[in-house]
């Protein structure tokens, strides 16, 4: 869905982060959610914006997933511990694809949704490659990406006052 679907069932975005978030190693909060979803505003307006939604056969939300293309002046790059090059970094809005969140709520893990949802953000799209930041101690979610392709390419604090993230990247071409 494009940015207007998706700020149409916010809600439904905010009932799968929040539960998802909710746990170890995150710990949101509702102070945390309410900011993140303020961001999902300002994200959802992007022209690029990309969203997945799943739903239970009765329509209940079980997972999201959504993210746009990075544009020249992202900041995602400054977050970094150690510097990457200067071809690393570069961005377009077109060469790099940002996995902005990816989550499943508790009862419907570990039956592919998530691989569902991601192949369904993704399928498609021009960029020539994806980057995301995952909490190393989220074993789970670091495995799936790791068998799905993604290399670890540095460390970052995504917000202030956040864990350290691995941030990693897959090269779509």
């Amino acid at each position: 869905m494009d940015g207007s679907a998706a700020a149409r069932v916010e809600e439904a975005f905010r009932l799968v982060y929040a539960e998802a978030f909710a746990e170890p190693p995150y710990n949101e909060t509702a102070d945390d959610v309410a900011t993140t979803f303020r961001r999902f505003r300002s994200q959802t307006r992007k022209s690029t914006f990309r969203a997945a939604l799943a739903r239970a056969e009765g329509g209940e939300p079980v997972g999201m997933a959504y993210g746009y293309p990075l544009g020249p002046d992202t900041g995602w790059w400054d977050q970094l511990t150690d510097p990457v090059s200067d071809d690393m970094r570069r961005e377009d809005g077109h060469r790099t694809f940002g996995l902005m969140e990816l989550a499943v709520r508790g009862p419907w893990r570990r039956q592919g949704v998530a691989r569902r949802l991601y192949e369904a953000l993704v399928d498609g799209i021009e960029a020539e490659r994806v980057l995301l930041n995952v909490h190393p101690d989220s074993k789970a979610a670091s495995a799936a990406y790791r068998a799905w392709g993604y290399c670890k390419i540095g460390e970052a604090r995504p917000w202030e006052g956040a864990d350290l993230h691995d941030v990693m990247l897959l090269g779509l071409r």
